[in-house]
This record gives C-alpha cells, sequence and structure tokens, in this order.
C-alpha cells in the first residue's frame, strides 16, 4: 500500500493530465464557433434581436427536454428573474445552500428577500434531507398555506437547492419537501448542463431551473444562462421581463412593467450554438477524465475522487478530489505545492455564510457544509485533455 503523501497527490493528478500547466476548467473552440460568429457579424444583428437567440432557446429545450428555455446574459440574472416572476417579495426568506457560488445568494440579495442558509451532506455535495425536514418542522408553521418562520415572522416562500460540479443533489426530497412546506423551488443548475437524475434533466424538477453558459462551463456562450420552466405562463412573464416588458409593436415602444435587459445577443446565442452541437462529445471526454483520474488515485490511502450516485447521470463537469477528515489540515498545502508547479487545482467555495455581506444572515447548523469545504478540491477538469487534435 502506497503511503499519502502530499507529493503523491500531486504525482497522480500529473500523471492523469500530462506535462505543462493546467488550469481548472477552459473551454474547447474550434472552426464551427468561428463561422457562426462570422455568419452573425454579417448580419449586423448582434444585439438581442438578432436571429440565433431563438434558435439556440429551441436546441437547449429539445436537449433537455424542457417545455420552455429563455435564455439570458447570465445564470445569475436568471435566477434573480426567476425569483421576480414567480412573486418573491422583499423580506421574504429563501433557504439556500451555504456551500454554492455567491452568485445564488446575490441573486436572492437583488430581490431584496433574504438568504436563509442551509446544510450540504458529502454524499452527493447537495442539501442535507433530513437535517432539513427536521430543521424546518422545528422553526417554521403553515399559515393561510404560507411556510412562516416562527422566530421572524416572516414568509419563506422558496427553496434554491444547487447541483454541485455538475452532480445531482437529492432534488427528488427536496422537492417533497418543497410541497409539504409550500415552497417553491428554483433549482440552480449552473453547472450541471448534461447531468440527469434518472434520464430526466437536472434543471427540469422545480418551477425552474437556471443554467449558466459561462466560459467555464461545459458549453459556453462567453457569458449567458437560460432559464428552463415547464409553465407555460411563468416562461411567457420571465420572457416579458427579460426584454425590458415591451409589448409588440412595430414601431412603439410600450412597456407595461419595470422589465430587464436581460436578453442573451444574438453573438453569444451563435457561440452556443456551434458548441452544443458538441455536447456529446464533451461529455464523453469529461466521462474519460473521471476514469483517468479514479484509476490513478485507485491505490492511494486518504482519498478519493467524487463518484456519481445511483440512477445519476454527471456531466462530470469538476472533477472533484475529497480527502478523508484525518488529512484534511493538509489541504491548503496540497493546493499551494500544485500551484508552485503549473497545476492550478481550487478549494470548494468558502460557504457563503462566513462572507461579510452574509454573517448575520439566519442559518441552520452548518457542519456537512464545513465538511464538504474543508475537505473538497476540484481538479484540472477541461475536456480538451482527453478530446483528441
Amino acid at each position: 500500500m502506497k503511503k499519502f503523501s502530499v507529493k503523491l497527490i500531486y504525482t497522480s493528478i500529473r500523471k492523469t493530465i500530462g506535462k505543462g500547466s493546467h488550469y481548472l476548467h477552459e473551454p474547447s473552440f474550434s472552426s464551427n464557433e468561428i463561422q457562426n460568429i462570422k455568419d452573425t457579424l454579417k448580419t449586423k444583428f448582434v444585439s438581442s434581436a438578432g436571429i440565433y437567440g431563438e434558435k439556440f432557446e429551441q436546441k437547449i429545450q429539445k436537449y433537455t427536454k424542457s417545455k420552455h428555455a429563455i435564455a439570458v446574459i447570465n445564470g445569475t440574472q436568471g435566477l434573480y428573474i426567476s425569483m421576480k416572476a414567480l412573486g418573491v417579495k422583499k423580506n421574504q426568506e429563501v433557504l439556500v445552500p451555504a456551500l454554492t457560488f455567491v452568485g445564488s445568494v446575490n441573486a436572492i440579495t437583488y430581490t431584496g428577500a433574504e438568504p436563509h442558509f442551509v446544510d450540504s451532506n458529502i454524499k452527493d455535495l447537495g442539501i442535507d434531507c433530513n437535517k432539513l425536514e427536521k430543521y424546518l418542522k422545528k422553526i417554521s408553521k403553515i399559515k393561510n398555506n404560507k411556510c412562516i418562520n416562527k422566530k421572524t415572522k416572516r414568509i419563506i416562500s422558496c427553496i434554491m437547492p444547487v447541483h454541485i460540479f455538475g452532480h445531482s443533489c437529492d432534488i427528488k426530497n427536496i422537492a417533497k419537501i418543497a410541497k409539504k412546506f409550500r415552497l417553491k423551488v428554483i433549482e440552480d443548475t449552473a453547472e450541471a448542463l448534461g447531468s440527469f437524475y434518472k434520464n430526466k434533466h437536472l434543471g427540469t424538477f422545480g418551477d425552474v431551473g437556471c443554467i449558466s453558459f459561462n466560459g467555464n462551463k461545459i458549453i459556453t456562450t462567453g457569458g449567458g444562462g437560460v432559464v428552463l420552466t415547464n409553465n407555460s405562463k411563468l416562461a411567457k412573464k420571465i420572457k416579458h421581463l427579460s426584454n425590458t416588458a415591451k409589448l409588440k409593436h412595430k414601431w412603439e415602444y410600450i412597456h407595461d412593467d419595470v422589465g430587464f435587459n436581460f436578453r442573451m445577443p444574438s453573438l453569444n446565442a451563435a457561440l452556443g450554438l456551434a458548441q452544443l452541437t458538441k455536447i456529446k462529445i464533451f461529455l464523453n471526454a469529461k466521462r474519460k477524465l473521471f476514469h483517468k483520474y479514479s484509476n490513478n488515485f485507485n491505490s492511494i490511502p486518504g482519498v478519493q475522487i467524487f463518484k456519481e450516485g445511483k440512477n445519476l447521470r454527471s456531466n462530470y463537469w469538476l472533477q472533484t478530489l475529497i480527502l478523508e477528515k484525518k488529512y484534511k489540515n493538509v489541504k491548503d498545502s496540497l493546493i499551494n505545492y500544485c500551484y508552485n508547479r503549473k497545476i492550478f487545482v481550487r478549494p470548494a467555495w468558502k460557504l457563503i455564510s462566513s462572507l461579510r455581506p452574509y454573517r448575520q444572515k439566519q442559518k441552520m447548523n452548518l457542519s456537512g457544509a464545513k465538511d464538504i469545504a474543508d475537505r473538497v478540491i476540484n481538479l484540472p477538469s477541461s475536456q480538451s485533455l482527453l478530446i483528441k487534435k
């Protein structure tokens, strides 16, 4: 049996990804993207009025099997406008994991609502459903078909489960808890394009789901996101609000609500359309990379590569190394060792509840989330590592 060491872990990473500098996740482009962008420039309709936005929405809609897809400027604004459309009001509370990207929580704050932090578990990196249900039974009551926080007297209106690093949280049980406590479900699916639970695409279980197409995601539009929903009335409202709440007219500018200029530009959508044609290639490369990491770490004690659970199919967006608890104190030295040798690994986010803007917000016991943050390291995961040139 090999003996655990920082150097041994580094050597196994290097064995997997090869020589040279390696960043966490880089986009992969070919001539298709260049051609689509050139075609868009020729039309001169590069902003939201161009033809590629709706084409991209149709392709995403077909791929995810969602009834509706609304392309927006980024995933964070997708979450924000979804909450606006769902009627989330100022001073209402939205349950959100403390272990997530800050954009999830910022979107809640933009609405004037209050983030209420809940715990996660190491099993799937998502919300701990057992702890959550016990917690809600203790701190809330149902009155007039609303979930009321007994301490603050505020309405708890929504829950925002997050699918971490492309892996599904326990979305089925979260949906059951949400129904029991009268909560809307907004899935933060930013990292999970191409991830499924029982062959159903993530982001299609709740009232809405929001995917990101930032430059570091499975496919990219440069900047951008999409809102998924199976509710036709909600989809119409989100699309209307995202387009400055402008009513259709040949020449008049008539706006019937306070809208937002959140529509994805055609130029970005054109890039996304070219990327989407290669989604199967990208996902296959990610899966092969997962197996390569797994094989190279299989004989190393004290670590494991995170693996998708039963009935789940992950996109393996970020390959994730988990240290045993007794080795968690080496996390920072391992990251530093890799950085000094041009392998740019990354820790999980700091718990959002620990950041200055959010320290005073409500939270349950977050021992599970803290345990994950203490032990998780993301490894270089670019699909180009295993795509044959």
